[in-house]
């Protein structure tokens, strides 16, 4: 067996209505000024109103709602200037993941003294952060158990600072916060979700024992429940399934991480600004298919969790069942097809494939090389759907 690390949030807490906890969790730190980051959309949906309050009660508490998707460096800057000018001592999310990417760059940032420029890459962030409590709104990310924070630069690329200080103290899981989502939002931060789970188990580095029965676990859930609600939003039981697998493969990814689906997404998030799920799952098939030589094997092993009809087929048959089975997946929930239908066009083809390559972070993680020209044939097949609706 090879030898490995596995890194992890230290204390997590799920029950329906948790969120209401918060004050109790952050007083435990003896923290009287709290910076609340979160998002015009959530706060306005009364998403935070309950965690607030209790803290408002005990704490003298400063929010800051201009997150927005795909955080831009300006706003996380923005946001540690505020944290430093009220002299805050922990910093609370509820949110998204792009509110708790913010969250974690802040509480680090607020209380070193790096630049965000100065810390883009593996194990930059050295120095020490304030305390930091995480509450997902949506079952997609798992940034709430991630050390991992991504940003977008100036120029629109999509950059990631990855250390284990942006682990939070606290993941909060609370069902009840992810129950006014929308099933467009749901289907595509679930898609989300099982990508972590398959590029973890098929990561060409630092995949591990661990981690593989984490994602395993994570795509038993998120696959048994997906469905569910998408069509019945309502069901908290469903709910709290799709969160704990989100969680789950968090977990997995950040000790084996991600690879090309992520980095052929990120262009597509960041230049045309679609959430970072559907960018996943537009480009999910193409690069499924294009890893089929490589991960043959590993695909057939997770087959029969998607598709119990699938165990003791041969191996090719497997693979080519669990392709299937999550083509299935993205049908049943409605998930765009083509990226035709969030903008892209032919003529963005190259600048997209450009920028993908730009990702060796994620594309060394890659079963398979990844070139210029396999990103944009990826891409190419990508834009009508065709292929994937086929699948």
């Amino acid at each position: 067996m090879n030898p490995f690390t596995f890194q992890t949030t230290p204390n997590v807490l799920f029950e329906a209505g948790a969120a209401k906890m918060v004050a109790g969790l952050v007083s435990e730190f003896g923290a009287r000024r709290v910076l609340f980051v979160t998002d015009k959309g959530v706060r306005s949906a009364g998403l935070t109103k309950d965690a607030e309050a209790s803290l408002a009660a005990g704490c003298e508490l400063t929010v800051f709602e201009d997150v927005v998707a795909d955080p831009p460096s300006h706003v996380v800057e923005s946001a540690v200037s505020l944290c430093r000018e009220k002299q805050v001592e922990a910093v609370v999310s509820i949110g998204g993941g792009s509110a708790l990417d913010t969250a974690k760059l802040v509480a680090y940032l607020a209380h070193s003294d790096d630049r965000l420029d100065d810390i883009y890459g593996v194990g930059l962030a050295k120095g020490q952060r304030l305390p930091l409590l995480l509450a997902p709104t949506t079952a997609g990310t798992g940034s709430e158990v991630t050390p991992i924070a991504i940003v977008t630069t100036p120029t629109t690329e999509k950059k990631g600072v990855v250390s284990p200080r942006l682990l939070p103290d606290w993941a909060i899981l609370d069902p009840e916060l992810t129950l006014g989502l929308p099933p467009h939002v749901t289907a595509a931060t679930g898609i989300d979700a099982m990508v972590h789970a398959i590029e973890a188990y098929t990561s060409r580095h630092k995949k591990n024992p661990i981690s593989d029965q984490l994602a395993r676990q994570a795509l038993a859930l998120l696959s048994a429940n997906i469905r569910e609600v998408c069509t019945n939003g309502s069901n908290v039981e469903a709910r709290g399934a799709m969160l704990l697998g989100s969680m789950l493969a968090g977990m997995a990814f950040a000790n084996a991480p991600v690879a090309a689906v992520h980095a052929l997404a990120y262009p597509i998030g960041a230049i045309f600004h679609v959430p970072h799920g559907l960018s996943n799952a537009l480009v999910l098939m193409g690069v499924l298919r294009f890893n089929l030589p490589e991960a043959q094997a590993l695909y057939a092993e997770l087959a029969p969790i998607l598709d119990p009809s699938t165990q003791g087929l041969p191996t090719a048959e497997q693979a080519q069942r669990f392709v299937d089975a999550l083509a299935g997946i993205c049908r049943d929930c409605k998930v765009p097809a083509s990226l035709a239908e969030v903008g892209v066009s032919e003529a963005d083809l190259r600048r997209l494939a450009e920028d993908a390559m730009k990702q060796t972070r994620l594309l060394v993680n890659n079963p398979r090389e990844v070139t210029y020209q396999d990103a944009y044939t990826i891409y190419s097949e990508a834009l009508d759907g065709k292929k994937r609706q086929a699948a």
